[in-house]
Formats: C-alpha cells, sequence, structure tokens
C-alpha cells in the first residue's frame, strides 16, 4: 500500500517539476511583467495588484482548459501521442534555442501597438493581458505536449500526473500575480541583464525538456515498430 502511493507522489512531483521547468520560460512572469507595466503605464499600485489577480484567475483557467482537452482534441484529429511528444518536443526544444540566442532586448512591440489600440484597461484583461502577453501560442503548444506526455501510463498514474501539471499551473500564476502586480516595484530592483542571464538558464533548461521528451515519443514510436514486426527490424 505504500510504495503505490510513493510512486504516485513521486510522478505527481515529477510531472509538477517537468510542467513547471517547460512553461516558466514561455510564460516568463519577470519578463512579461516589464511588457505589462509598458502597457499599463503610470497606475496606482491597487490597479496593478487587481489587474495582475484577475490576470492569474484567467491564465489559470486557460491553461487548464487547454490542458483537460488536450487529449481529446489529440483523438478527434486522430493524432497519437508519441508523434505528439515528438513533434512538440522539437517545438519546446526551438523555443529553448531561441530564447538561448536572443539578444537581451525583448519588447514585443507588436503586442503593445495592438494593446495600445484597445479600450480600457478593463477590457484588455484577458486580451491582451492574459493571450498573448502572459500566455501564448507556445503555452498553448506547451500544455499540449504535456498534456500527451502524461497520458500514456494508467488511470492512477495518469491523474497523478495531470494533478501534476495542474499545480505547476497554479504556481506559474501566482508568480505572474506576484510579477505583474509589483512590477514597478520589480522593475526597479531587477537590471535587464540580470533578468535576461536568468532566462539564459532556464532557456537552455527548456531546450533539454525538449530534447527528453522527443526523445521519449521516439521511444514509444520504436517499440511500437518493434512489436509489430516480432522484433525484427
Amino acid at each position: 500500500m505504500l510504495l503505490p502511493a510513493m510512486a504516485s507522489l513521486t510522478l505527481l512531483i515529477k510531472f509538477f517539476a517537468l510542467a513547471f521547468s517547460a512553461l516558466l520560460p514561455v510564460v516568463n512572469p519577470l519578463g512579461s511583467a516589464l511588457v505589462f507595466l509598458g502597457l499599463v503605464g503610470d497606475a496606482p499600485a491597487s490597479v496593478f495588484r487587481d489587474l495582475a489577480r484577475q490576470i492569474a484567475v484567467r491564465t489559470t483557467l486557460f491553461l487548464v482548459v487547454v490542458e483537460l482537452v488536450g487529449t481529446a482534441l489529440l483523438s478527434f484529429f486522430g493524432i497519437s501521442l508519441p508523434v505528439v511528444q515528438v513533434a512538440g518536443g522539437l517545438v519546446l526544444a526551438a523555443m529553448g534555442w531561441d530564447l538561448l540566442n536572443q539578444p537581451a532586448a525583448n519588447v514585443r512591440p507588436a503586442q503593445a501597438e495592438v494593446a495600445a489600440t484597445l479600450g480600457t484597461l478593463e477590457e484588455k484583461i484577458f486580451y491582451p493581458f492574459t493571450f498573448p502577453v502572459t500566455a501564448g501560442p507556445g503555452c498553448v503548444v506547451v500544455m499540449l505536449t504535456l498534456s500527451a506526455h502524461a497520458s500514456v501510463k494508467g488511470v492512477l498514474p495518469n491523474a497523478m500526473a495531470h494533478v501534476g501539471i495542474l499545480l505547476a499551473v497554479v504556481a506559474l500564476s501566482v508568480l505572474v500575480f506576484l510579477s505583474y502586480g509589483y512590477a514597478p516595484r520589480i522593475t526597479q530592483r531587477i537590471s535587464p541583464q540580470t533578468a535576461h542571464g536568468i532566462l539564459r538558464v532556464i532557456a537552455f533548461v527548456l531546450l533539454c525538456i525538449g530534447v527528453q521528451i522527443t526523445w521519449n515519443g521516439i521511444e514509444a514510436m520504436l517499440k511500437t515498430v518493434l512489436q509489430s514486426s516480432g522484433g525484427r527490424i
């Protein structure tokens, strides 16, 4: 009884760490907070905290919906989980490589221009503050890949893996709330060079995670080929 419980807890912790590490550089709370600060402009601290709370809640709901319906969507389109692991892992690795080699300045001018043309701050809660500034298309790809990666074991292991992913989403949303809610103070204490150095380290971790997930998908496909050929290639 104790061993299955320990195995389930280990799986939960594993997928929590995996999801948190994969989503962190894509969400990039500190970097996105700089963009958020530029979009909101000069506003009272209470406004920043209120907006941050609403954005964090919507980010959680958005990513949870993507994670929960991701596997069903893949089944609807007839896409196998190993294929998603390979494709998603390659995308994650490409994201990590781009982040690893991008210039220090990353202002995302296109998003800023779109947001500047919108109405009041309340109307911008979901678009563009939640999507795409906080959780962009890259997050959707990551969540679909993680959902596929967590759905290959069994009922209880799958449930624990998905719980770990959901907990990672909640933890990241808390970071988003803190980063956005206190964006003016954070920007005064952390230099752009320091933030960029941290991002480089996280980007390398994302690159490694992408390669690992890709390999897991290739391994699953190779096992299928070997089983269908009776162990002969």
